[in-house]
């Protein structure tokens, strides 16, 4: 099926629309972290420029729940068949920043997370999280 707008139209549309962030995929961590009666984490809290998904300030640990199409998971084959150049380009630039945004807040002496939406879904929380967080519980 072809696109009913113009190119440069889509595109408008596109930037206009901002993330709201992964909810269900969250609410999927918060669960596992009640599991594992893990406590101390705040939201919205922002650390060299981003936004992490959870951190515990006091252990200086910071969480991003990731979506795995959004961020280039290998979980799923699953790519859009029409633009591929486009979505190829979108996911390795998500990378790039994810990278990025790793590597100014490890600079501040944080930790960084980053945990697939198919492992939480799973249940899967990394053992060293486990760890750092139930000593801190």
């Amino acid at each position: 099926m072809s696109d009913t707008v113009s190119e440069k139209k889509r595109s408008e549309i596109m930037k206009a629309s901002k993330p709201k962030g992964n909810k269900s995929t969250e609410k999927a961590l918060i669960e596992l972290f009640k599991e594992h009666r893990i406590k101390g984490w705040k939201r919205n809290y922002r650390i060299a420029g981003a936004f992490p998904d959870f951190v515990f300030p006091k252990l200086k640990i910071a969480i991003f729940a990731d979506g795995c199409f959004w961020h280039g998971h290998n979980c799923r084959t699953l790519r859009p068949k029409t633009n591929r150049k486009y979505w190829d380009e979108k996911i390795k630039k998500n990378r790039e920043r994810d990278k990025a945004i790793k590597g100014r807040i490890e600079a501040k002496g944080w930790t960084v997370f980053r945990i697939w939406e198919c492992e939480i879904k799973k249940g899967i929380l990394p053992n060293e999280l486990i760890e750092l967080l139930k000593w801190d519980s």
